[in-house]
């Protein structure tokens, strides 16, 4: 008898979870539109050709180790862990290479991370032309033993 006090609890919950599907967690998809996935041996192709690095962590994460000569352009999103650009994310392009031509490679903590996937996605809407995103991110460089800092 005393569960009956927690039904109109589960009830709302889980009538919440179908009213916001958008916002369930969702895993980093396998390509991004308008860019080109890339895994760490591709990845490290364009680190070795001289393509800018673009690491979207948090600052404190990029502080602690990140893929060499990368720079830091954290995305700060409102909703972790899924797909949704909500308009008060915060993406300073401004620190991106003006040349829309030159070829970028986003990444942050991995496939379950979507700040380098959204930090792509805001890249192109942009107008960047040669966009990269390494799904994989920081975890797979490291396996591969590729050059960190």
């Amino acid at each position: 008898m005393r569960y009956t006090a927690l039904l109109p609890l589960f009830a709302f919950s889980a009538f919440m979870a179908a009213a916001s599907p958008a916002l369930a967690v969702e895993e980093t998809p396998m390509s991004i539109p308008g860019g080109t996935m890339v895994d760490a041996v591709k990845a490290k192709a364009q680190f070795d050709k001289g393509t800018v690095f673009v690491d979207a962590r948090v600052t404190a994460e990029f502080a602690e180790k990140r893929i060499k000569g990368a720079i830091g352009v954290v995305y700060k999103e409102v909703h972790k862990k899924v797909s949704t650009l909500d308009p008060k994310d915060e993406f300073d392009l401004t620190k991106l290479p003006a040349d829309k031509a030159k070829g970028l490679v986003f990444y942050c903590n991995g496939s379950p991370c979507w700040r380098a996937y959204k930090g792509a996605a805001a890249a192109i809407k942009a107008g960047h032309k040669n966009v990269f995103w390494f799904r994989d991110g920081l975890p797979a460089w490291e396996e591969k033993k590729f050059p960190t800092e």
